[in-house]
């Protein structure tokens, strides 16, 4: 693993793949390209993480190299099954939460359980690489979590808070777990990849079957939404979920593949080459099951990539949506690490047609990206759609974000703070949301998109009305 590691990020990116991707396009090489700088990426925190580590004194340093030099023998075991833990989406909130923590002058117990958690996913490792061990790792908290395989209830009914520990034992195609309270535990690999017992004290990691390769459904891994910023919205990671509400994934994941390639072939692309997991989400407040209120929420990390963050959807049809726009913000976050598109500072003052609030110019970037893939696969969706009121809905929904998206596109195409790999990128962008003016919706559609974002145009202007901060707020879209 060291010596991957030390081969480096992969090179530039042709001014071909730019246009692809800059018209919400791509196909699977233009994919693998982001994924593998996504992987190498992480593999460069890793080593920078245990670098850190390295020239740390104490306790904590000594079992974290101990865990190190257990996941590059998984790997020498295993590489492909070491990986699939080690460039699990949600090891990367993991890893910058540590570099992050270990680079300030706090440093505490909470640090020393963060590094443990390398136990974790060293045991991980090599259980799926079937490498034979034994270890000992601190349970917290009633549970003893192991990324992409599961979680184990080490409460049995005493105090949930007191902390422990558990003994492991991998043998190829079983993992024994040992804690203080009943006897062992024993997990095995299913041909289906999944790891199960018949011991009710063990929760298996769920998996969303049915689409181009399995995709986890994580409601376990500890830091799936740790500094992620929910909390600021009032959102949450969703608690375990009960039979029904699986169940409703399910069903809304095998309807929302079919939903999905009606936007075309990039869009079922996008789910097979770059969703590896979906992290469930408690609603938004003050949702409500049918009308009122916000009813869903999503989001991605950028340090998370292949992962999307969802509330349980309704129907095929959110999610379907929901996975299109999410995706998009993945493929571009993936691409600005491996060339810089924007000089941009961080300041919040442009319009953008979707949120009320003021956006950096990155964030406006991003959301238009979205909302071009959504204009997209709305107007295939309508362009094919049979029945008459999902054709209608459907165009409503194209309309709305052709015209957010030409209200925005201003303000990224005459920047000058864009690089000229971002120009390129944009340029894209505009010659995408020309290409779909040639299938105009049903009259009418556009001229109340429109009466709607000049609507919130004019409620901007209003806000922001002698205020110091500069915005951009042009009077007409492209």
């Amino acid at each position: 693993m060291t010596a991957a590691i030390r081969s480096g990020v992969p090179g530039g990116i042709s001014d071909a793949v730019l246009r692809e991707l800059g018209g919400t396009h791509g196909g699977p090489e233009a994919f693998a390209l982001l994924t593998a700088g996504q992987h190498t990426l992480r593999l460069l925190q890793l080593r920078a993480l245990l670098d850190v580590v390295a020239e740390s004194p104490g306790p904590a340093a000594v079992l974290f190299r101990r865990h190190w030099a257990l996941l590059e023998a998984a790997e020498r075991a295993d590489r492909d099954a070491a990986r699939r833990v080690l460039l699990y989406p949600l090891v990367g909130p993991w890893v910058r939460r540590c570099l992050r923590c270990l680079g300030s002058a706090g440093q505490g117990p909470e640090l020393t359980r963060d590094l443990a958690h390398l136990g974790a996913l060293a045991a991980a490792a090599a259980a799926r690489a079937g490498l034979p061990c034994t270890l000992r790792l601190a349970h917290h908290d009633g549970l003893l979590i192991l990324p992409t395989l599961g979680a184990l209830s080490t409460s049995g009914g005493h105090d949930r808070a007191a902390p422990g520990m558990a003994e492991l034992r991998v043998t190829e195609g079983l993992l024994a777990i040992t804690v203080s309270h009943g006897g062992p535990v024993g997990i095995h690999r299913h041909p289906d990849g999944t790891w199960r017992s018949d011991d009710p004290r063990w929760c298996p990691l769920r998996v969303l079957t049915g689409g181009p390769r399995p995709v986890l459904l994580d409601e376990i891994d500890p830091f799936r939404t740790a500094d992620s910023g929910l909390e600021r919205h009032g959102l949450k990671a969703g608690e375990r979920l009960t039979t029904a509400e699986l169940d409703q994934w399910q069903s809304a994941w095998t309807g929302a593949l079919p939903l999905i390639a009606l936007g075309g072939k990039v869009r079922s692309d996008e789910v097979a080459g770059l969703l590896d997991c979906v992290v469930p989400l408690a609603p938004p407040p003050g949702a409500v099951p049918y009308g009122g209120g916000a009813a869903h929420c999503s989001g991605t990390r950028r340090e998370a990539f292949g992962a999307v963050l969802s509330s349980t959807p309704r129907t095929p049809a959110y999610l379907a949506a929901t996975l299109v726009h999410e995706l998009q913000h993945a493929k571009l976050g993936a691409l600005a690490d491996l060339v810089a598109l924007h000089t941009a500072g961080t300041q919040h003052r442009h319009w953008a047609p979707w949120r009320p609030d003021a956006r950096p110019f990155d964030g406006l970037l991003q959301g238009a990206y979205s909302h071009l893939a959504l204009a997209e696969y709305w107007q295939r969706f309508a362009l094919v759609a049979t029945d008459a009121a999902e054709r209608d809905k459907a165009w409503a929904e194209h309309s709305r974000c052709r015209e957010q998206v030409g209200a925005a596109l201003p303000a990224l195409a005459g920047s000058q703070s864009l690089t000229r790999e971002g120009r390129v990128f944009v340029n894209a962008m505009v010659r995408q949301l020309t290409r779909l003016m040639d299938h105009p919706p049903p009259e009418g559609h556009l001229a109340r998109a429109s009466a709607y974002v000049e609507t919130a145009r004019r409620m901007w202007r209003r806000q922001t009305a002698g205020g110091d901060s500069p915005v951009y707020v042009p009077s007409k879209g492209i």
